[in-house]
Formats: structure tokens, C-alpha cells, sequence
């Protein structure tokens, strides 16, 4: 399951991840330029500036929370068996 997360003001979001995985998440996210730091509470500041910037935030965090089978599931949803095309 995907972290809780709370608006501060426009554009940012502060997620709530495991500290075991947040240092992961904080540096893949800085390899995909995406403005963000780790807070002193534990939490991860996220800048969220366009739609794409969005999507990449939420694929790398499902890439090392969500479990096995949620990602099946995305992936089935998002690439439909070529016989129902």
C-alpha cells in the first residue's frame, strides 16, 4: 500500500515512508531530478511541479512499497493482453 501524504501548500507533498526505504526513494528521485529532501520527523518532502513529475513519484515509491502482487496488478492494467486489442 502507498503512504499516506499531506498537503503543505501547492505543489509540495509530504509523504510518509518507512525510514528503511526512504533514503532509496529520496535518491532515486534525485537521479530523476525531482526536488525533494528527508524532514528530521522521518517523512519525505516531495516538489510536484506537472503531471509527469507526479507519475514518477508514484512509480518509484510502488516500486519499493507496494507489494508483489499490486504491481502484477498495475502492470496487467497497463499493458492489456494484444487479443483484447
Amino acid at each position: 500500500m502507498l503512504p499516506s501524504s499531506s498537503y503543505n501548500f501547492p505543489g509540495e507533498q509530504i509523504l510518509h515512508i518507512p525510514l528503511s526505504d526512504r533514503w532509496l526513494i529520496y535518491h532515486r528521485l534525485q537521479e530523476l531530478m525531482i526536488d525533494c529532501s528527508c524532514l528530521a520527523n522521518g517523512s519525505l518532502r516531495v516538489q510536484v511541479n506537472n503531471l509527469r513529475e507526479a507519475l514518477l513519484i508514484r512509480s518509484t515509491v510502488m516500486q519499493f512499497l507496494a507489494s508483489r502482487q499490486e504491481l502484477v496488478d498495475w502492470l496487467e492494467r497497463c499493458w492489456p493482453d494484444s487479443a483484447e486489442l
